[in-house]
Order: structure tokens, then sequence, then C-alpha cells
């Protein structure tokens, strides 16, 4: 199934995102649990967690230097705020 797409990326205090769907719906995420490996531990540095943004008109997020999250898991595990 195709998640719905992502209209606005809003970086929160804790390394928690803030996700608004085009379905009118506001999730939370936790970035926590990923920032241990290497790939992300960039994001534990509170100014680059902030570089979040928008790719693939809507269908997804990522930071400056190539790190996302799958849209699916974004969607599925993430919380109403």
């Amino acid at each position: 199934m195709s998640q719905p797409k992502i209209l606005k990326v809003q970086p929160l205090e804790n390394y928690t995102i803030q996700l608004e769907y085009e379905t009118g719906e506001l999730k939370l995420f936790s970035v926590l649990p990923y920032i241990s490996g290497s790939w992300y531990e960039e994001l534990r540095d509170p100014g680059y967690f902030k570089t979040v943004h928008l790719v693939s008109e809507g269908r997804g997020i990522a930071w400056k230097n190539g790190q996302d999250i799958a849209p699916h898991e974004l969607y599925d595990m993430g919380t109403g705020p």
C-alpha cells in the first residue's frame, strides 16, 4: 500500500520529528532508536538533526548527507501528537 504524501516535516526536541500528511494526519516519530549506528550517528548533533527535509515530492524525508528512514516506517510507526 502506498503511504500518503508528507506535506511537512519538523524536527522537535529529543530526536523526534513531526510529520504532516496529505490526509490531515499528524504523526510523531522518534529517531532515537536509529542514531546508534555509524550511518546515523551524525543525527546526534542537534544542528545536523534539524537539517531534515522532504524528498521525492513528499514521498520521504532525508538529511543533508543522505540518511533517511523508509516512508512506511514513518507512517506505520508514527504516533499521534
